[in-house]
């Protein structure tokens, strides 16, 4: 008995689903398929919130906001208004994307100086010094602005209402709860917050913010001043004082999200679209270019041959993310020859295809994990939304302001001291972000919102949803069940060089024969945890017939639904 039950847990993830009568083998389920709105989240209680707010007559963009106000309260360790936020918009009324950077900028008082008479070599991933300004609420304001049909407090009053009266923690988010690191638990506001009764609450288990619910309802009355001017904005420039801090209610005050217009390159016919840096959106763009050039549908999905080209690919692209990517007030970044064609082939000569390579330098064109969640949302009048909103580490900084119910995020962490380099420290700075929302237009019409959470692991899982969906002819569901490729450890824009090639990591569901074969062509292969290969939200808009399909992480606690 002993011995059946052993072979089963070896078997890959998929082979369970082998009974369902369409689809491919690993497909956890059936896309959701409605008319007059969708929304797909990491949390099925935020998705309802969307949904409600879509039935009150509500704008996708109203919907996103209250999903993430949600998501705030009921995955605290991956997001929440102590974060940043980067949006893409498909307007139906002028018919275009829009894009929008809502992410905060370093303190104006902290200097590089500082870290170096600290004699620190990196900045540390807890407490007060990677705390960034908070980008979130004021992009929720940006995009209400600009998008919304209902109050905000109409829109923020799910959120506000699980905050006060709680709600049971769901199981995924629970383990992550758990995992909670000690440093993180030892910051000032911490356990008093996020772990009242001592301990992660437990699968469950009902969990009530109410100093987060009080500041929502601030900002629900008073909008952008409600967070950023006033006692919210003085309790946190206080409490990070007294703890050794350098945000300041000034730095708040001060803060302004940027529309920015969306870049893209076409991909067999699709236009796939990002965000410009601070972001690292456009290394996904990179490596299409890249895999363009080969007949990668003939190959397979899962074969060694298509496998190999998309690690080196990646690698190739990550050279250039660490060395290019950063705030462009502070540095020209090449973008427009770095996503083009001519020298996505100049880069391709590089690739060995029968040989991983150990090492890559960056290009010369003319002239990390993390912990997030990702949601999009689309309403009755073909808007939508594809937004993303993280924290940055599970948890962030740690640190958790005065009877404000939330953490400060640890963006600052990307930050590299290495002088002369595009990501160097500097006060009232952007760093490098890995946080991407996406979008595909087909002959100039919404065809895709979509994303991948996960740190480092964004931009690879961007191209192998794209690859997925156009070379190897997935649906929505299919392309975000399929198993992952993951390569780690490749050059940083913190300064980190890769090493022998990095590491790659195949989650179950690959043959034997593509690791063997792997090996082979000199790739390092390991197995890591479901939890480390990103988490996919999706909606797919048929404009023939005027319907959505939506789907959402199986390895998450998501839901799709629609109405």
């Amino acid at each position: 008995m002993k011995l059946v039950i052993l072979l089963i847990m070896a078997l890959p993830f998929f082979s369970f689903a082998s009974n369902r009568p369409v689809g491919k083998a690993f497909a956890s389920r059936s896309e959701v398929i409605a008319q007059q709105g969708m929304a797909c989240t990491s949390q099925p209680l935020a998705t309802q919130a969307a949904l409600d707010i879509l039935k009150q007559g509500g704008s996708a963009v109203d919907a996103a906001i209250a999903a993430n106000a949600v998501l705030g309260v009921v995955e605290p360790m991956s997001c929440g208004i102590g974060g940043d936020l980067f949006a893409i918009v498909w307007d139906t009324k002028t018919a275009k994307l829009h894009g929008l950077n809502a992410s905060g900028r370093s303190p104006a008082a902290l200097k590089r100086e500082h870290f170096l008479e600290l004699k620190l070599t990196s900045i540390p991933k807890e407490g007060p010094l990677p705390v960034s300004v908070p980008g979130c609420v004021d992009g929720w304001i940006e995009l209400h602005k600009k998008f919304g049909k209902l109050p905000l407090s109409q829109v923020l009053a799910p959120a506000i209402h699980y905050a006060t009266t709680g709600h049971p923690v769901s199981e995924v988010i629970a383990e992550d709860w758990r995992i909670t690191p000690e440093d993180i638990q030892k910051q000032p506001g911490f356990k008093e917050t996020f772990m009242p009764n001592g301990h992660a609450p437990a699968k469950g288990e009902i969990f009530i913010n109410r100093g987060l619910g009080r500041t929502l309802e601030k900002i629900a009355k008073e909008g952008r001043n409600g967070f950023y001017k006033g006692e919210v904005a003085e309790t946190i420039g206080k409490f990070m004082k007294k703890h050794g801090g350098f945000l300041a209610a000034q730095d708040l005050a001060d803060h302004k999200s940027d529309w920015v217009d969306p870049v893209s390159t076409n991909y067999r016919g699709y236009d796939v679209w990002e965000l410009p840096p601070n972001g690292q959106g456009i290394a996904v763009l990179q490596i299409l270019n890249i895999l363009e050039g080969y007949d990668i549908k003939g190959m397979g999905f899962g074969s060694p041959d298509y496998a190999h080209l998309f690690i080196e690919a990646k690698k190739l692209a990550f050279e250039d993310r660490a060395k290019y990517y950063a705030d462009p007030a502070f540095s020209k970044i090449p973008v427009k020859e770095l996503i083009s064609k001519k020298y996505a082939e100049q880069r391709r000569k590089l690739i060995n295809p029968k040989k991983a390579a150990k090492t890559y330098d960056a290009g010369k064109p003319a002239l990390n994990e993390g912990d997030t969640i990702y949601l999009t949302t689309a309403d009755k009048d073909g808007n939508m939304v594809s937004l993303i909103q993280s924290n940055y580490r599970g948890f962030a900084s740690g640190m958790v302001p005065d009877g404000l119910g939330f953490v400060l995020q640890d963006r600052g962490e990307m930050f590299t001291f290495e002088e002369g380099h595009a990501n160097v420290y500097a006060p009232k700075k952007r760093p490098f972000h890995t946080i991407i929302p996406a979008f595909v237009t087909k002959d100039g019409k919404p065809w895709l919102s979509f994303g991948v959470m996960g740190g480092a692991m964004q931009p690879q899982g961007h191209v192998q949803v794209v690859v997925n969906m156009v070379d190897f002819g997935m649906e929505l569901q299919e392309a975000g069940d399929a198993p992952r490729i993951q390569h780690v450890l490749s050059s940083e824009p913190t300064g980190e060089k890769m090493k022998e090639g990095g590491q790659v990591y195949l989650e179950f569901g690959f043959a034997e024969e593509t690791e063997r074969e792997l090996l082979k062509r000199g790739h390092k292969i390991g197995r890591t945890t479901a939890g480390s290969f990103g988490g996919y939200q999706a909606i797919r808009f048929d404009a023939e017939r005027k319907v959505y399909f939506g789907a959402s992480e199986s390895r998450k606690d998501g839901q799709a639904a629609g109405y």
